[in-house]
């Protein structure tokens, strides 16, 4: 459609559109159209603009995307694991809808899954109910760094990719970080491309498999030694070694921490998961740091975290615990 426009060679097209903007003036339905080094700006009123070259041009009217609200007349909940979305409903007709929905919106999307068991086994795997599509392995991306995974041979959590960020910027080039429950390295590998020397170990082989591959596909593998199998297997191997230990598995890390002291270096910090209820959210986590760990080492809390709700009174909380050797 033929609209007035301001006419601006491209290398000037960002500057100007923030200064119509600033003006109230770039007209929000039709969209911005670059020719050559020329970019047309849809502006509202073009005799309200000043200082600028006003022009027709062909602009498309800007197409506001689809989404399964649109669709559905209600807000479902999902998620998006790369180009899977996941979506946690009982119903399965309304799972279903949910599905198609998705389908026929503007959601990329390759395979829509339901939840169909929770987390089991040491393995730490789901059950899944593949309500489009077939394919359950894919590529997540995640604060520049991707993942390759299968949601029915691993776990894996997007929700907690800002509890992994907050942890991989306190690392520092040349520590030495052990990630004992890696999965297909979330922490491990961000760490590695931090400049840390990383050892991950996880229960689940092909967690391990994955683990591997992702270091390769982020370019760390020179920087992360995997090991499949039980972390308490290797600590002979790795005692005294780290400067940071991730121990995210909330719901029984705390068997595991007289491992993490016989991996913990002189100074270490520990990156501790668990869920408590709402009325001690971390006093257990806390009292289990200290029983495994003095006299041997001095005890500091440096951060308690809630990470989020995981259940009604229920929360994932994290305990960043700093180890000094006595």
């Amino acid at each position: 459609m033929e609209v007035p426009c301001v006419r601006v060679p491209v290398a000037e097209g960002e500057t100007t559109r923030q200064r119509l903007a600033d003006a109230d003036l770039v007209d929000p339905d039709f969209d911005i159209v670059v020719e050559d080094d020329t970019l047309y700006v849809p502006v509202t009123d073009p005799d309200a603009v000043d200082g600028f070259d006003v022009v027709t041009h062909d602009a498309p009217e800007r197409r506001t995307p689809t989404t399964p609200a649109d669709l559905l007349g209600f807000e479902p909940t999902y998620e998006r694991l790369g180009d899977i979305v996941i979506v946690d409903e009982d119903d399965p007709e309304r799972a279903r809808d949910i599905a198609d929905a998705i389908l026929e919106s503007d959601v990329r999307a390759k395979t829509v899954v339901n939840r169909a068991s929770k987390v089991k086994g040491e393995t730490r795997v789901r059950d899944w109910d593949v309500l489009a599509g077939s394919e359950t392995e894919t590529v997540h991306r995640e604060y520049g760094h991707e993942f390759a995974l299968d949601i029915t041979q691993v776990y894996f959590s997007p929700r907690l990719a800002t509890e992994r960020h907050r942890v991989v910027e306190q690392v520092e080039a040349g520590e030495h970080a052990f990630d004992m429950f890696a999965g297909v390295g979330p922490y491990a590998i961000p760490m590695a491309d931090a400049a840390a020397n990383v050892v991950a170990t996880d229960i689940n082989d092909a967690a391990i498999d994955y683990l591997r591959e992702n270091a390769r596909r982020n370019g760390v593998s020179d920087r992360v030694t995997a090991h499949a199998g039980d972390v308490r297997e290797l600590a002979d191997d790795y005692e005294n070694w780290a400067n940071r230990l991730v121990m995210n598995l909330p719901h029984s890390a705390g068997e595991f921490l007289d491992t993490a002291v016989r991996l913990a270096a002189d100074d270490c910090t520990i990156h501790y998961y668990d869920i408590q209820h709402e009325s001690e959210k971390y006093g257990p986590g806390e009292r289990a740091i200290r029983d495994a760990a003095e006299p041997d080492y001095e005890v500091s809390v440096e951060t308690r975290h809630t990470v989020r709700s995981y259940a009604p009174h229920e929360y994932n909380v994290c305990l960043d615990v700093r180890l000094t050797r006595a």
